[in-house]
């Protein structure tokens, strides 16, 4: 039995040895966008919201100026980095093809330091992406959505 635990971490630990360390490394700056930008079952969507989002995410020390919060599924927003949900942006972006809930909270305090204020925009926006080995590691803005002429 001794043996057998002995041969088993053994081979965990070659396993965890062969990872290939840009997937590690992709995976953690997934996880930090998802940590700073994910948010999907927001409960209020207000300037209260905002505060306590940014708080818990750790971004007000010092206060960040401005965060977005994606309000989706995840599958939705890494589909953005594929053809299924996203189309080139500009270099090494990708634009999604189709409007994402989102909650944007803006600085309005003229310090950096805590306590921080925020104001809250909710709307439907597309959303543009940095993408590496297709997971999305960096939200670089919303678009309007464009209404069609004579509307």
């Amino acid at each position: 039995m001794v043996m057998s635990l002995g041969l088993l971490f053994l081979v965990f630990m070659l396993a965890l040895g062969l990872t290939p360390p840009p997937l590690t490394q992709d995976n953690a700056r997934y996880k930090h966008f998802l940590s700073q930008h994910y948010d999907g079952n927001p409960r209020g969507r207000n300037d209260r919201y905002c505060e306590s989002m940014m708080v818990i995410r750790g971004l007000t020390t010092p206060c960040k100026e401005i965060n977005t919060f994606i309000h989706y599924k995840k599958g939705s927003i890494k589909a953005i980095c594929g053809t299924k949900n996203g189309i080139p942006h500009g270099e090494n972006l990708r634009r999604s093809k189709s409007p994402f809930q989102i909650t944007t909270c803006r600085h309005v305090g003229g310090s950096p330091r805590p306590p921080c204020r925020y104001r809250a925009t909710q709307g439907f926006r597309d959303i543009v992406v940095a993408c590496e080995n297709g997971l999305p590691v960096h939200f670089d803005e919303s678009l309007f959505l464009r209404q069609p002429a004579g509307h």
